[in-house]
C-alpha cells in the first residue's frame, strides 16, 4: 500500500490575479459575518443578522439584512441597522409580513418588530432584567423567553432581594460547578418563561414552565435557540436540560422535556431511559414527529450523535441513523414534514444530508462546511464557508446550488488565497489518516516555504475545510508559511471508532499520526521547507505542544502553545467539566487511577524540553486554567529555554476581541519569524 495519496481536486483553491496581495489578520478582523438566517413562509425574503467589527470599541456589532429571493439580480440591503445598537436573532411571522428580532437599544435586551418591507421598528417587550433569547409561537400569540433567574422563579420579573450592607465580598459554594467556562456561579439558572404576545407586544410577567427542574436551558456555556422549540400547535414547548445536582460537573446527560406552554403541568422527560446526551429537539411542521439527536454513552461528550424520531401520537421512538457512522450536528425539517435535513462532518467537509423518515441518507452538498440550513418550499437556503472563504448564503434547488450573497467581495477583492490540497497516509495502526497542505499564494516557482504545523483542539475535532476567525490557516499562508494540518486519531468525520481511538491514548496514536503526517507531507510537497518548521496548537493542540517538547524535542524550530494542559494531575482538579478529563483517561477520577493520567503527562518529561516556546493563556479560561500556562512557562524559564508568555486578562478559552486577535497573531507570527529566520525577508 502507498504511504500517502493526494486528493484529485484541491480544496476550494481560488485563483488570484497576478497583482493580488496576501491575506492578513487585519483583513480577517474586518470581515462581515453572516448568521441566523430566516426565510419568509412564501419563500420571498431571506433575513439574517450580520456582524461588523467596531475596532475602536473592541467588539462586534450586529445589523439585520434582507434579500428578495424572487427578484432577479437582487442585492442584499439593510433592514434594521441603528448605529451603536445590536439587532440579532430575526424570526418571521407566519403571514410573512413581520420580522421579530432582539435589540439591546437602551441598554437592555428586548423583542422588537419591523415590517419585512422595512420601516420604523417597534419595541414589544419591557422585561426587567432583560433576557438571553426568545422564540415566538407559530401563531404569534405567545412569546417564549429564556433568562437567568433564581431557580424556581415563578415569573420572568426578577424578585427584589434585600442586601445586607455589612456583607463581605466572598462567594460561598457547597457543590460544583463553582465556575463554568468563563463565569463564576452566581446562583441563577437559564430558565424558560411564556408571556401573552400580540402586535402591541407582550403583557404581564409571564409564567415559568420548567416546574421543579433545576438546570440551565438552553445549556451553558454555548447552547442557544436550537435547544428550545415550540410545537406546531403552540401548546407545548420542547427543551433540553441537564438536571443540576452534586454530579452536574460529571454528567453529559441532557434530556428532552415536553412542557405545556401555559405552565399547567410539570414537564415530562421524554428521554429518561437514555443516560447519554439528548439534544436539539425539533418538532415537524405537521405536528406528528419530534426529531433530536442522542448519544448512547454517559459521560462522553463526543459520542456519535444519532438522529432520533418520536411519533408524538403513539410515543414510539426510532433511531433513524443508527446504521450511518456519522454524527448529526444540526436538524431541520422540510416544510412538508417528509424529510429531515442534517449537517455532519465527513472527511474534512461538513455537508448537508437529507434523511428520509425511513432512515435513508443522501448527501446534498460537496465541498465546504455548512453552518446553517433553512428549508423552504422552493429549496434549501444554507450558509457555507471553506478554508479560503467566510460564510455566504446559497440556495439549493434540486441538484443545483446558486450563490445568493458575496458579502465580503469588496473586502477580499485583490487578496490572494492559498492553494489547499488534501492528502492521506498510513498512520497509527495502519489506518488511513487525512491531512491537508496550504501553499502560500505568492510562493515563487521552485521556492520553499517554512511550515506552520497546526494541531487542532478538541481533541475530538477536525482541521477541516472551514473558515476560522481564530486559527485561520489562510492568515498563516498569507504571512508566508505553508500550513500542514493532520486529522489524527481522535478527529471527527471519519467514523466513531476513529474518534474513540484517542481515549487513554492522548500521547500515543495521535503523536504517531502527526509524525507520519508531517513526514508524508514533506516527502510529497517539494515547496515545504522541512528544516524550518514550527508547531502550533490550542487546547488539546496545546497539550500536544507540551507533549512534543518532551517526546519530539528535536524536530521544530519553535512551538506555540495556547491553553494547553501541562500537568495532568493539576488539570484533573482545576478544570470545571470533570466528565471530559475523566472520560479521556479511562472514566475514573485521578485519585482512583493516577497512572492513567500520568502515562501521558507532559510535566513528567520537562527534563527533555529544549524547543523555544511561546506560551499563551487567558485569565478567564476555566476549561484549562491559566495556571497550566504559567507552570509551562516556569518550566521553560527554569530550564533556560528561550520562551515568552502572553496572558490575556479579558479572554476565556478562545480569543474573541478584535484587538486581542490582532495582538495574538502579531506575537505568534513574530515568534515564528524569529525562529525560522524569516525576519526581514
Amino acid at each position: 500500500m502507498k504511504q500517502f495519496l493526494v486528493a484529485s481536486v484541491a480544496l476550494a483553491a481560488i485563483a488570484a490575479p497576478a497583482s493580488a496581495r496576501d491575506l492578513t489578520i487585519q483583513d480577517v478582523v474586518g470581515l462581515s459575518r453572516v448568521g441566523a438566517p430566516a426565510v419568509s413562509p412564501d419563500g420571498r425574503w431571506l433575513v439574517w443578522q450580520q456582524r461588523e467589527t467596531d475596532l475602536a470599541a473592541n467588539k462586534g456589532r450586529y445589523d439585520l439584512w434582507r434579500l428578495d429571493l424572487t427578484a432577479k439580480g437582487a442585492k442584499p440591503e439593510k433592514l434594521v441597522a441603528e448605529p451603536l445598537v445590536n439587532e440579532t436573532a430575526p424570526q418571521i411571522s407566519a403571514d410573512g409580513k413581520t420580522v421579530w428580532f432582539q435589540s439591546d437599544k437602551g441598554g437592555e435586551d428586548a423583542v422588537w418588530s419591523v415590517a419585512i418591507t422595512g420601516g420604523t421598528p417597534t419595541q414589544l417587550t419591557h422585561i426587567q432584567g432583560g433576557f438571553s433569547g426568545f422564540k415566538v409561537s407559530p401563531d404569534g400569540s405567545k412569546l417564549l423567553v429564556w433568562a437567568d433567574r433564581k431557580p424556581g422563579a415563578p415569573t420572568v420579573t426578577p424578585a427584589m432581594e434585600k442586601k445586607d450592607p455589612n456583607a463581605g465580598s466572598g462567594r460561598v459554594y457547597q457543590q460544583l460547578f463553582v465556575r463554568h467556562w468563563d463565569t463564576w456561579a452566581d446562583g441563577t439558572r437559564s430558565q424558560l418563561f411564556v408571556l401573552p404576545f400580540g402586535p402591541q407586544g407582550a403583557t404581564g410577567d409571564g409564567v415559568a414552565i420548567e416546574g421543579g427542574l433545576v438546570g440551565d436551558t438552553p445549556s451553558k456555556p454555548s447552547g442557544g435557540g436550537e435547544e428550545v422549540a415550540w410545537s406546531a400547535d403552540g401548546k407545548t414547548i420542547y427543551f433540553a436540560l441537564r438536571e443540576a445536582g452534586r454530579i452536574e460537573s460529571l454528567s453529559t446527560n441532557l434530556d428532552i422535556f415536553a412542557a405545556p406552554a401555559d405552565g399547567s403541568a410539570a414537564p415530562v422527560n421524554l428521554t429518561k431511559g437514555n443516560g447519554g446526551m439528548d439534544n436539539l429537539p425539533t418538532p415537524s411542521p405537521d405536528g406528528k414527529w419530534l426529531a433530536w439527536f442522542a448519544m448512547a454513552r454517559p459521560g462522553y461528550e463526543a459520542d456519535r450523535q444519532v438522529l432520533m424520531l418520536r411519533n408524538l401520537a403513539t410515543g414510539d421512538v426510532r433511531a433513524l441513523t443508527a446504521g450511518w457512522d456519522r454524527s448529526v450536528a444540526s436538524i431541520a425539517w422540510s416544510p412538508d414534514s417528509k424529510t429531515i435535513y442534517v449537517t455532519a462532518q465527513d472527511v474534512q467537509e461538513e455537508p448537508v444530508f437529507a434523511v428520509s423518515l425511513a432512515g435513508k441518507v443522501e448527501r446534498l452538498t460537496e465541498k465546504g462546511s455548512v453552518s446553517a440550513v433553512v428549508p423552504t418550499k422552493g429549496g434549501l437556503v444554507y450558509a457555507m464557508n471553506s478554508l479560503t472563504a467566510p460564510d455566504d448564503f446559497y440556495w439549493l434547488k434540486g441538484k443545483k446550488s446558486t450563490r445568493l450573497t458575496s458579502v465580503n467581495a469588496e473586502k477580499l477583492a485583490g487578496i490572494a488565497m492559498p492553494e489547499v490540497t488534501r492528502y492521506s497516509f498510513n498512520g497509527a495502526n495502519g489506518d488511513t489518516v487525512w491531512g491537508y497542505v496550504a501553499k502560500p499564494a505568492g510562493l515563487a516557482a521552485g521556492a520553499k516555504a517554512p511550515i506552520a504545523f497546526i494541531v487542532h483542539g478538541g481533541p475530538q475535532g477536525s482541521m477541516g475545510n472551514s473558515w476560522s476567525y481564530r486559527w485561520n490557516p489562510a492568515v498563516f499562508a498569507g504571512a508566508g508559511y505553508a500550513v500542514v494540518a493532520v486529522d489524527f486519531h481522535g478527529s471527527t468525520g471519519y467514523g466513531q471508532a476513529f474518534t474513540d481511538a484517542i481515549r487513554n491514548n492522548w500521547g500515543g496514536g495521535p503523536l504517531e499520526d502527526l509524525k507520519k503526517g508531517l513526514r508524508a507531507a514533506t516527502d510529497r510537497f517539494a515547496f515545504l521547507d522541512g528544516d524550518k518548521a514550527c508547531a502550533l496548537g490550542a487546547s488539546y493542540g496545546g497539550y500536544m505542544m507540551n507533549w512534543i517538547e518532551g517526546q519530539w524535542p528535536d524536530r521544530f524550530k519553535c512551538i506555540v502553545q495556547h491553553d494547553g494542559v501541562f500537568d495532568a494531575r493539576a488539570m484533573a482538579y482545576e478544570t470545571e467539566e470533570l466528565w471530559f478529563d475523566e472520560w479521556e483517561h479511562g472514566g475514573k477520577a485521578y485519585f482512583e487511577d493516577p497512572a492513567a493520567f500520568e502515562r501521558w503527562n507532559p510535566v513528567n518529561y520537562v527534563s527533555a524540553w529544549k524547543t523555544p516556546q511561546l506560551v499563551i493563556t487567558s485569565e478567564k479560561d476555566f476549561r484549562i486554567p491559566y495556571t497550566q500556562g504559567l507552570a509551562a512557562f516556569t518550566a521553560l524559564q527554569r530550564r533556560e529555554i528561550p520562551s515568552k508568555l502572553l496572558v490575556f486578562p479579558d479572554e476565556n478559552h478562545w480569543v474573541l476581541k478584535p484587538k486581542n486577535s490582532l495582538q495574538w497573531y502579531g506575537e505568534v507570527l513574530g515568534w515564528m519569524d524569529q525562529w525560522t529566520g524569516k525576519q526581514g525577508k
